[in-house]
């Protein structure tokens, strides 16, 4: 039995069991769940596959998104990775174990430091990107690009309406 059938059933199952409750927002929210762990799951994959989690990934990306010199303070990327300065402290320790950041003296400020990505970092997360967006392209490949349009659409609808509370 296929995703799509085990969510049919389950609110098939409700359906018998509570025909008074709107089983299509039901279904409906479940399939973009299940097509949002699957994505994670893929993501997940393609970090596996060099050696980090998706976390430690994250790190790399924010710190190549930022541009030359690829640099960026502890607290700017907890900040943008929406993380605590603890949980960034390990991930930053992990990452520059394996030689893919470097911890250098803040332009700004004497007494901190800034993060920056080393060469094999950079070369590292160009690759990364490169399979990463391969694969998101994979995973929307049987939508045709009006289906994407409103796809993006309805989901930036949908996103903004539950930021709000």
């Amino acid at each position: 039995m296929d995703d799509n059938d085990r969510i049919d059933a389950l609110v098939q199952q409700w359906a018998d069991q509570r025909p008074d409750i709107d089983r299509d927002t039901m279904a409906l929210l479940a399939r973009l769940t299940r097509a949002a762990a699957l994505v994670d799951a893929r993501t997940e994959s393609v970090a596996a596959d060099y050696g980090v989690n998706r976390g430690d990934g994250d790190v790399m990306f924010a710190l190549r998104r930022a541009g030359e010199p690829y640099r960026l303070s502890p607290t700017s990327l907890a900040r943008a990775l929406l993380m605590t300065t603890g949980t960034m402290t390990g991930r930053l320790d992990r990452l520059e174990k394996r030689g893919w950041i470097v911890r250098v003296p803040s332009a700004h400020d004497r007494r901190s430091l800034d993060v920056e990505l080393t060469a094999e970092g950079r070369r590292l997360v160009d690759e990364a990107v490169t399979k990463h967006a391969a694969g998101q392209a994979e995973a929307v490949a049987p939508l045709t690009s009006r289906d994407r349009a409103d796809l993006d659409r309805v989901t930036r609808k949908l996103v903004a309406h539950l930021a709000q509370g």
